[in-house]
């Protein structure tokens, strides 16, 4: 027989590292104490109530939450009810065993079973412990005896005398079952905990549980393969009785593998110790280097404080000797007193040069030192940024690359990247970026740690470029720095709107998505019927659609997808006081001028075909982007015709007058002109064909994060 004493590791909870009370199996087949799994809950809500900040996720020392699951946590605990003080709302949560976020379904902690095994091995395990101490009779007035048997029915320990007076011969209490002292109960028949009044008699094999037969029924196991309890307690006992024999068979070899491991202690310890004294000396060749600096750079300022306060000392002395009565006007005044002409005239020649060179340097005043001493700031900026960086490089640690087609920049800045190999990603991703600018001579990195692979950022400027970087952290070990990957933003703040169903919306023709972010034209019975009419040419109607948000001033930007298989779209903006008639323009057709053989070519109907236009719009479709043919454009019709961007984008200025056709994706722009902005501007859009637009997502702060 194992020994109870030495299985204690088995027995400790692992949220409260402590020996397991009430123990509930969780889905995962992890055991956690029942208070602490509604400790655990309550932590979440906390964390979610106060916006998740680090204070609230430290609220009890028992739990660590992550920022994932905060994440789906959030999503989660929308829906603003207010918390019962005794049952936990929130049914997600972190296994303290395994870190998987585990989902209790909606009846939340009342649906987990109780482990009434693991409950009778904690039980006996503290009996062993304290086998000196007795169980006391429940029932005894003071000083009360102790116990001699304890009863399993009334959950409670007598003595024999209490036993007796509470189990009398004859009655219903005589027939309980009783056992030696102990403090641990456990119900005779275990229970449903979906169906409380039924007993568990199957086991699920698909989600590993007990369950009743209402369970199978109706319940959630309908379609799950189950099993007997008998089958399920041979089957389970003899697969774990067998791979106990097996393990025992193998002692002499989990001996060999504890004798290998106690070798690894060792020598990790010894290589710990010895990279230890090496990052030590690293740091001290640092901190000599910073010395010899630091005292050279003091014995510079030392020694030009020594000239300057000699000088200043100087000129102060020979001030000083301007006074009445003092050095060299004292001086000239006793010369004065000489009545020798010749000898005041041999020693007035020399005073009268000394008095000049005093009163011109009076006149013009000049401190004969600075004070400030500007030329000894040392500049540390590039030095405290590669400090910043000094950390535990590793070449085998996989270098992440920035994905250009994941990221995108759009209202907000999404940046993806990819961990490449086949080894774990790492713990936390560290990214910077700085603003493009040529005038900055020095480049300011600014730094976001990251627990994903994406990230969301929304303090960039509008219309310019960004530089962007990215290194991972695996424990204190960093890889170098990913790729330097340039983006722009748009040249405008991001314009939202939705496709307009009611003005001029012609549902026969076109189809929206139910919200309203994405149109589809079919070429369908009713454009058949249409030709049919048409003997002659190819005159075919666009369906128009317009946006249900205009713009009266400033400067805009929206972005959309065209179908790689649409026949002829057309994108642009219309002003509020055409758009009856763009809904009714009879010109606004494909005109056989346009085909090979249709002999049209004259000037004027360019002229009458341009005027005629209610609104500016680009023509677009089977994957290419026309130029319109303006003075300005390019005379040969194949230098107007550019390959068609997955993410087109507009531009809408409407203080300058000028709309401008953008990719999107590089944020390049294709073609641009003027426009009449006297009126509300709308969004424009038309389909002929079989075509398809869809709208550009907005990008939030929880972008991406839910999927990650």
């Amino acid at each position: 027989k194992v020994a109870i004493k030495g299985i204690e590791r088995e027995l400790i909870c692992p949220a409260c590292k402590e020996l397991f009370t009430h123990p509930l199996i969780l889905p995962c087949q992890h055991n956690v104490c029942h208070k602490c799994v509604k400790e655990i809950l309550f932590a979440f809500e906390d964390s979610f109530a106060d916006g998740g900040s680090e204070s609230s996720n430290q609220s009890s020392p028992r739990i660590r939450i992550s920022a994932s699951s905060m994440d789906r946590i959030d999503r989660i605990n929308r829906s603003g009810r207010k918390r019962n003080s005794l049952t936990p709302r929130s049914t997600l949560f972190p296994c303290p065993g395994c870190q998987r976020d585990i989902d209790l379904g909606e009846r939340g902690i009342n649906g987990l079973f109780r482990n009434f095994t693991l409950e009778t091995i904690v039980e006996r395990y503290r009996q062993a412990a304290r086998a000196a101490i007795a169980i006391m009779c429940d029932f005894c007035k003071p000083p009360p005896q102790e116990s001699t048997k304890s009863c399993m029915d009334c959950s409670a320990s007598y003595c024999n005398e209490c036993f007796k007076v509470h189990h009398p011969w004859g009655t219903v209490k005589a027939q309980h079952e009783y056992v030696g002292p102990t403090t641990n109960f456990r119900p005779k028949i275990l229970m449903c905990p979906e169906h409380e009044m039924e007993r568990v008699n199957m086991y699920c094999e698909i989600c590993r549980r007990p369950v009743c037969h209402l369970c199978k029924l109706g319940g959630g196991h309908a379609n799950h393969r189950v099993t007997t309890m008998s089958t399920a307690y041979k089957t389970l006992k003899e697969k774990l009785s067998k791979d106990i024999e097996y393990l025992i068979s193998k002692e002499s070899q989990v001996k060999a593998h504890i004798t290998q491991l106690d070798l690894l202690l060792k020598e990790t310890e010894c290589n710990s110790e010895r990279a230890k004294q090496e990052a030590s000396q690293s740091f001290e060749k640092l901190y000599h280097v910073l010395e010899e600096k630091k005292s050279a750079a003091l014995r510079a300022i030392e020694t030009s404080t020594n000239i300057r306060l000699e000088k200043l000392q100087t000129q102060v002395e020979e001030y000083q000797g301007l006074l009445e009565n003092n050095g060299l006007v004292g001086y000239a005044q006793e010369v004065l007193k000489e009545t020798d002409p010749s000898c005041f005239v041999q020693t007035a020649k020399q005073l009268h040069v000394r008095i000049q060179k005093a009163t011109e340097s009076l006149k013009s005043f000049r401190p004969a030192a600075e004070t400030t001493f500007e030329d000894f700031v040392v500049d540390t900026a590039k030095q405290e940024d590669i400090l910043s960086d000094l950390s535990f490089h590793s070449s085998g640690l996989e270098i992440p690359e920035i994905n250009e087609e994941q990221s995108r920049m759009y209202n907000k800045a999404l940046i993806s990247w990819e961990w490449p190999g086949k080894t774990d990603s790492a713990d936390i991703y560290v990214l910077e970026y700085h603003k493009l600018n040529r005038e900055e001579e020095s480049v300011t990195w600014q730094k976001t740690e990251v627990c994903g692979k994406s990230k969301v950022l929304s303090d960039l400027d509008d219309d310019s470029s960004y530089a962007f970087r990215v290194r991972g952290y695996k424990g204190s070990i960093c890889s170098p720095w990913s790729r330097e990957v340039i983006l722009r933003t748009p040249p405008a703040p991001v314009f939202s709107f939705l496709f307009d169903d009611k003005c001029g919306y012609n549902n026969e023709h076109l189809q929206l998505n139910p919200r309203r972010t994405s149109v589809e034209s079919r070429a369908g019975f009713p454009l058949l019927l249409g030709s049919e009419r048409l003997q002659v040419g190819c005159y075919t109607t666009l369906d128009y659609i317009i946006g249900d948000t205009g713009i009266a001033k400033g400067k805009h930007f929206w972005a959309f997808h065209v179908e790689a298989y649409s026949y002829l779209v057309k994108v642009g903006v219309v002003p509020s006081n055409k758009i009856q008639k763009l809904f009714h323009n009879t010109h606004d057709v494909t005109s056989p001028r346009y085909e090979q053989d249709s002999g049209h070519d004259s000037g004027s109907e360019d002229a009458f075909f341009d005027s005629s236009q209610p609104c500016t719009l680009v023509t677009l479709g089977m994957k290419k982007f026309f130029i319109p043919a303006t003075p300005a454009a390019p005379k040969d019709p194949a230098s107007r015709i550019l390959p068609l961007p997955s993410c087109l984008g507009i531009c809408l200025d409407c203080d300058r007058g000028r709309v401008g056709f953008y990719d999107a994706g590089c944020m390049k722009c294709l073609y641009e002109c003027e426009v009449d902005c006297s009126g509300i501007m709308y969004p424009a859009f038309a389909l002929m064909g079989g075509a398809a637009v869809h709208l550009e997502e907005a990008v939030t702060a929880k972008y991406r994060e839910y999927h990650d």
